[in-house]
């Protein structure tokens, strides 16, 4: 069958709409550890607005609150304990 003869298909894939991860009654604050944390890599920077599925609001809101909180060292800028694991092993 020729390209333009055929008809329009819609998608056959079923889209899930996934729960946001910031709830309505969640604070975005930089003391909210428990919050902020699923939000940082496990090298220590903040994750992309397109991986934590945020809107443009609550994405500056929580890098706000990730800088506030490494700034009063409630939070580490960096985290190498893996790179300063590998380190050690190396020097023995």
């Amino acid at each position: 069958m020729d390209k333009s003869k055929r008809p329009f298909r819609k998608s056959t894939r079923s889209f899930h709409r996934r729960l946001p991860p910031i709830q309505s009654g969640d604070r975005i604050d930089y003391r909210n550890m428990s919050l902020i944390s699923r939000f940082i890599s496990e090298q220590g920077k903040i994750l992309s607005r397109r991986v934590n599925r945020l809107t443009l609001k609550q994405q500056r809101f929580i890098t706000i609150a990730i800088k506030q909180a490494r700034i009063l060292s409630s939070l580490p800028f960096l985290n190498n304990d893996k790179q300063f694991e590998r380190a050690k092993s190396t020097n023995k």
